[in-house]
């Protein structure tokens, strides 16, 4: 072997491990984007949960996952361009929460797999070909608020104000929620009550909708939760203490912030299990082979405080099965 021959051997030899150290390296840590609805402010106990979910499974932020947070501050149109922006960092894998951004993201993101959080009927919006088999690039976690749900809700509500008879129903008609209405219309007929539909379009016509419940000769209320009714939460539950409309959401952070009672899958749950998901994308695993998840972990959520201000009584039995009670 010639001296020439044996030094470019000998540089081949040292180089590889280090080209292959470099490869190992880009590869182990993976980008994952990340689109929620709401704010930062009111949200981001979603993204801990989410994270934690990560931690469980050996992924730290920095060390070997990079995680790009977008926040839609409740405003629908722009899931598009959050998407976008997330899609130009490449990422391995995107978490997309509600059923507008997955929508958004099903017209936007053809290829990247993304895990939905969250979405009320995934088959129904087009989503996935089946909750089995979603067969494209999508997949995740459903949000069922549906029949079944929405009549154990009216039951915790007229446990707490049983002579009501007319229940509003507010909800937002440029939302994906037409399907929940009609589930809310069906479960309070099937009580022999009466639904009242009103819409909402943004926080100015709040007043205007409660004047409308009011003028309807509405007894208790139903919150759609869709981007829009979730950004503007707080003059929603203002706009129910200063009508003395007792109000039953579909969201437990509605309750919290002094909605009189929500009952719902627990959503930081649903955040921690799309960690699973996520999980299983980056180990190889196709988005079109996983099943969609139905929510199992449920939560009632009873705010105290806001009945005695209603001047009404929470039954004990109710409050001792309660997940959390607000004071």
């Amino acid at each position: 072997m010639t001296r020439r021959r044996f030094i470019a051997l000998a540089s081949v030899v040292c180089i590889a491990p280090v080209a292959r150290l470099a490869r190992g390296q880009s590869q182990g840590m993976r980008r994952i984007g990340f689109l929620e609805a709401g704010s930062a402010s009111a949200n981001r106990h979603f993204l801990e949960a989410f994270k934690s979910g990560l931690r469980e499974r050996g992924y730290e932020e920095g060390r070997n996952v990079i995680i790009d947070v977008r926040w839609a501050e409740g405003r629908a149109e722009r899931f598009p361009e959050l998407l976008a922006e997330l899609e130009r960092a490449r990422p391995d894998v995107l978490v997309v929460a509600s059923s507008l951004g997955a929508v958004a993201a099903r017209k936007t993101v053809p290829t990247t797999p993304v895990v939905f959080v969250g979405v009320s009927d995934p088959i129904g919006l087009g989503l996935v070909a089946s909750l089995a088999r979603p067969g494209g690039n999508m997949t995740g976690l459903s949000r069922v608020f549906g029949e079944g749900l929405l009549g154990k809700a009216l039951q915790f509500l007229r446990a707490i104000v049983p002579g009501a008879t007319r229940i509003a129903i507010l909800y937002n008609p440029d939302g994906v929620v037409e399907q929940r209405v009609v589930e809310a219309e069906q479960a309070i007929r099937a009580l022999g009550l009466t639904p009242i539909r009103v819409e909402v379009a943004d926080q100015k016509s709040v007043d205007a909708a409660f004047a409308a419940m009011r003028g309807k000769r509405a007894e208790a209320l139903i919150v759609v939760t869709d981007p829009l009714t979730l950004r503007h939460r707080d003059a929603i539950v203002k706009a129910a203490a200063a009508s003395r409309l007792p109000a039953v959401y579909e969201f437990a952070e509605f309750a919290r912030a002094g909605g009189l009672v929500a009952y719902s899958a627990s959503v930081p749950a649903l955040f921690e299990r799309a960690a699973i998901y996520v999980d299983k994308i980056l180990k190889g695993t196709s988005a079109a082979e996983l099943p969609v998840e139905q929510p199992t972990k449920f939560e009632l959520v009873i705010n105290l405080r806001t009945a005695k201000a209603l001047g009404l009584s929470v039954p004990q039995p109710l409050l001792l099965s309660a997940d959390e009670v607000i004071q």
